[in-house]
This record gives C-alpha cells, sequence and structure tokens, in this order.
C-alpha cells in the first residue's frame, strides 16, 4: 500500500485533465469519516495514483447540494462515485446525495456515467437493502483487489469507453458484484499475504481537530477475533484474525510523528506486543487512547502502566445479564477475572470504570435480570474492596446498555426480535437495578431507534422504498410510513432452510457452522476459541475450504 499520510496537510488538488475524476463520500459528519479507518485506506489507496484524481464528500446537511471539500465541486459532476457504507443508517443519506446532485437514484435510470459503487463493512455484511441504487459493489478488504477493479474503470474513462462495457468487465474480477451480470455467491475479498499476520495495518491518512477522536493517528492493532461471539459479526467478516508486528506499528508512528496515538482493534489484550508497544510510546512522549479491553488481559503490569501514564478510566464489556446468558453467547466470561479485575481498577485509583451491556437475547428473562442485579452488588463490593480504608478508588461505574441487533453472518440471524415494548421494560429493568447503588450510572439505547436498524441490517432489496421515502423524511417517519413491510421483516418465522438476503455473498464462514453455533446457543454450549495454528489447521467454520479457493473461485 501507499505510505500516504497527510496529516493535517489538505491533499493535493489534481488537474482533470488525463485522469478519472473519482468521488470518495463517506455519508456521514466529517468528524465520524476523519475517525474512521477503512475509508481512509481506501483513500490511501487511490489519492496516490496519478491517473485518478480523488476527492472527499461527507454528509452536511447544512449544504443544498452536496460538495467536494477539497474543491467545492458538486457530486453531480464527477463520473465515478466510491460511497463507503459503515452502518445501516448511511444508506438512506446515501441516497439523499444522490438525490441532491441530480444524480438518478436506481441504477437502472443510470444507462450512461456516472457509476455508483459501494464498498466498505457493510458490503461484505448485507449491502443488499441499497443495492437498487448501485452500479455494483467490491465485496471484501480494499487492499486485496480494489486497485484491478480501478484500472479498469480508469483505463475505460480515459479512452471513452462505454459505462455498459466496463461493468460486463469488471463484475467478472474478484470481489466484484454486478447485479445480473456477476457470478453469485460473489466470495469476499482477504488479503492473506501475511498469513496470520496484518502485514499491512490501517492507519490514519487524516489528523484533525474536527475529527471525533480529535487529533489522533487511529492505528490498526489487529482485525478479526478468535472468540467467536455469536452476536458478533466482526468474529465472521474479518476472519482470520490476524495481528500486526511490532516493528510495522513503530515504522509507522515514527514516520507519521503523531501527539496521540489510538489503538484500534478487537482484542487488544491478545495482542502479546501491547505493552512494550506502549512503552515505546511512552518514550517518546507520546499519548495513547485504547478502545475495550478483555477483563481476563488485564495483568497488574498492564494496569499499573495505565495509570502511571495519566489513563483515568478502564472500559470493559461484560454483554449479558447473566452467566446463562454469556455462556450461550459463547462469552469466554469469568465472573472470577471480573471481579477481581474491578477490585484492582479500583485499587490503583482509576476515576470511572465503563461497563457495556447488551439485552434482548433470545429467552431473555427476568430471572437472568434478577441475577444481573445480584451481580452489580458484587462490582459495588469489589469497588469497595479496592478502595480500602483509604475510601479512595473508582468513584464512577457507567453502565451503558445498547440493544440486541442480530447481524448478518452470526448465529444469531436467526433469532426472534422482541417488539419495542418489550426493551423499554428492560431499559426500564437494568436504571432501577443500577439506581440502587451511589456512584453507578445509566445509559440505555433508545429501543425505537434500535428497531429501525434491525429492519435495516436485516432486509433486502424489498425495503428499497422506505429507503427512498426515508431520504425524503427521516428513517423515523418512513418506518412508520412502512409499518407492515417493518413488520414482516423483523418478525417472518426463521428456521433451518430460511435464506437470507446476504446469502448471495461469501464471506467464508459456513451457513452449517453458523446454524450449528445458532443449536449451540439454545443449549447454552461452549464452542473454544480459534487456535493459534490458523484456519487452514482447523477446518470447524468453513474458512479453510475459503482460503484454499484461488481467487475468482
Amino acid at each position: 500500500m501507499s505510505e500516504l499520510y497527510l496529516g493535517r496537510t489538505a491533499p493535493r488538488l489534481k488537474d482533470w485533465g488525463g485522469r478519472l475524476p473519482v468521488a470518495l463520500v463517506f455519508p456521514e459528519a466529517a468528524r465520524h469519516g476523519l475517525s474512521t479507518l477503512g475509508w481512509q485506506v481506501v483513500y490511501r489507496l487511490l489519492a496516490g495514483r496519478e491517473e485518478l484524481a480523488v476527492e472527499r464528500f461527507f454528509w452536511d446537511p447544512t449544504s443544498p447540494r452536496p460538495r467536494s471539500v477539497d474543491s467545492g465541486r458538486d457530486l453531480g459532476l464527477f463520473p465515478l462515485v466510491l460511497f463507503s457504507l459503515n452502518f445501516e443508517g448511511d444508506f438512506p443519506t446515501a441516497i439523499r446525495l444522490l438525490q441532491d446532485a441530480d444524480i438518478p437514484v436506481r441504477a437502472e435510470e443510470r444507462q450512461s456515467w456516472p457509476m455508483i459503487l459501494a464498498g466498505g463493512p457493510l458490503a461484505f455484511l448485507n449491502p443488499f437493502p441499497i443495492l437498487p441504487a448501485l452500479d455494483g459493489i467490491f465485496v471484501g478488504e480494499a487492499e486485496a483487489g480494489l486497485s484491478a477493479v480501478m484500472d479498469n474503470i480508469a483505463n475505460a474513462w480515459n479512452s471513452g469507453g462505454d459505462k455498459a462495457a466496463v461493468l460486463e468487465d469488471i463484475a467478472g474480477l474478484p470481489g466484484m458484484l454486478i447485479p445480473g451480470k456477476s457470478i453469485e455467491p460473489v466470495r469476499r475479498l482477504v488479503d492473506m499475504s501475511g498469513s496470520r499476520t496484518l502485514h499491512d495495518p490501517a492507519y490514519s491518512c487524516f489528523v484533525s481537530s474536527e475529527a471525533q477522536f480529535r487529533d489522533m493517528l487511529l492505528l490498526e492493532v489487529n482485525r478479526g477475533c478468535p472468540y467467536g461471539c455469536r452476536f458478533c459479526a466482526a468474529g465472521s467478516i474479518y476472519k482470520p484474525p490476524r495481528h500486526a508486528e511490532l516493528e510495522t506499528l513503530q515504522e509507522i508512528v515514527t514516520r507519521c510523528a503523531p501527539q496521540k496515538v489510538g489503538l484500534v482493534g478487537t482484542a487488544l489484550t491478545d495482542w502479546p506486543d501491547l505493552l512494550p508497544f506502549l512503552r515505546w510510546l511512552q518514550e517518546r512522549k507520546i499519548k495513547f487512547s485504547l478502545s475495550s479491553l478483555r477483563a481476563d488481559g488485564l495483568t497488574d503490569e498492564l494496569l499499573e502502566f495505565l495509570r502511571h501514564t495519566g489513563t483515568r478510566s478502564v472500559t470493559l464489556a461484560l454483554e449479558g445479564a447473566s452467566r446463562r446468558l454469556r455462556q450461550a453467547m459463547n462469552k469466554h466470561f469469568s465472573e472470577e477475572a471480573f471481579l477481581d479485575a474491578v477490585t484492582r481498577i479500583s485499587r490503583l485509583q482509576f476515576n470511572t470504570l465503563k461497563l457495556y451491556m447488551i439485552t434482548g437475547w433470545p429467552d431473555e428473562s427476568e430471572a437472568d435480570w434478577a441475577e444481573f442485579e445480584s451481580f452489580l452488588g458484587s462490582i459495588e463490593e469489589a469497588r469497595k474492596m479496592g478502595q480500602g480504608n483509604r475510601k479512595k478508588g473508582v468513584e464512577l461505574v457507567s453502565l451503558s446498555v445498547s440493544c440486541l441487533v442480530p447481524k448478518a453472518w452470526t448465529p444469531l440471524q436467526w433469532a426472534d426480535i422482541p417488539e419495542e415494548d418489550w426493551f423499554k421494560k428492560a431499559m426500564k429493568r437494568f436504571k432501577g437495578a443500577v439506581g440502587r447503588f451511589k456512584g453507578m450510572r445509566f445509559a440505555g439505547e433508545n429501543p425505537g431507534q434500535a428497531r429501525i436498524q434491525m429492519f435495516l441490517a436485516r432486509g433486502g432489496e424489498e425495503i428499497f422504498p422506505c429507503l427512498e421515502r426515508a431520504a425524503e423524511i427521516g428513517l423515523a417517519e418512513a418506518v412508520k410510513e412502512f409499518d407492515e413491510m417493518v413488520r414482516q421483516v423483523l418478525h417472518r418465522p426463521l428456521d433451518r432452510e430460511s435464506v437470507f438476503p446476504w446469502e448471495r455473498l461469501d464471506v467464508g464462514v459456513s451457513r452449517k457452522f453458523l446454524y450449528s453455533e445458532w443449536t449451540k446457543y439454545k443449549h447454552g454450549m461452549i464452542t473454544p476459541p480459534c487456535p493459534e495454528s490458523g484456519c487452514r489447521e482447523c477446518g470447524v467454520c468453513g474458512m479453510d475450504r475459503f482460503l484454499s479457493l484461488p481467487h475468482g473461485s
């Protein structure tokens, strides 16, 4: 990959003569795009190529027309528009951007240029709700094959080629889904040149005070997760799990010379070089920030280092209300290790302990909530034990509860979805439980907003009319108008033979494995994490078959 790093510097504008103008669109506010690694990886891949003139677009509701933040040019002037789709809520925003640029929304209405393509995490999760608006989708990791797609498009544009002919040409390229032209299921592209090593970790192109993570170089430590939590799509769509090498990350930091680094990964404490890397940063007086940590990976040495270097809060994922639920979801969670971590965190006088949890699990009941209330008491005891006679330690325990959104490519894609009133009852119960303890604070997700996300995550092309309407009046109002459709998508009966929209893709994990994991959920059975030997030696989930096939098979 190109070593392009701009930091706070504005990109160099290229003349369009002899180049393919590319609009790289992040359909959310700039602060989110500037804090999203995948979008910046694509920018790095494309912006350094001389035959391309790449410009950045974000969602700005105050602007009547979408314009490049680099040149001010209108989106409608670009022959190639690339959407980076990261969250389901991006769907109507992407449509709105096309509408505001006077670009026909439906692909069937665009016989000539512009060409509208999309990539990003949703492209290999479930992109099908927005498919009618797209000429095609790039499925997989950009590093593994996007360059070949761009070669074809750039050559065609610069030679005055026909859009329909280009779509025919790229339909057979690895990772490309061109509706009606590509052979399905389309295989996700994955960069395996480093085997178990993430040899080309993602890092920021831009550092900005406007970003959600202000003035911070984001750095990818690992990709994928070995633990196999049954609700987590990242464990499936980013297989196989890969770690970056210490020397690679040190080289990136040395070259970019940031003041602060944010480490990004699904299981940071699994990286054996985490503490050596943090010490290396400290020696260079570079500040750092970590995402959520696993309680069983918090050694005394790591905690003491974090506290000594000024970290004031620790974030841990609790996930489920009871031991039964955590076992069913394959959380690999030890209550003893968790409570011991709370005690040590309090003893070291961290100020805040942030806890995350999910509600809405299949068969979750009052008994699980009662157990959770008791466990909160154990957390309070662990906190006080750490404080000791000094009465100094964790001052605030903050619990954030979200609603379960069953995701594609997870065992819970077969799960029933509770009614909105059920989620409201659960949130009220958790809020009451937290309210019993001084020094604890509760924040719960809005169940209505969560159900909209569930609808978008589970739907297929049939929900596109709702998205078109949402682009005009907003998602909340649109789902009210399409209430019958929403209920059909959310509450249709599912069984072993049910076919899902996203099965037009092949992400590597087999349907047989996912259904066996769904069965294990219902029986509370544990599956061990991915072995160190790797996918080809394991052969359990189907990734061994997937990785053995050549691209394009």
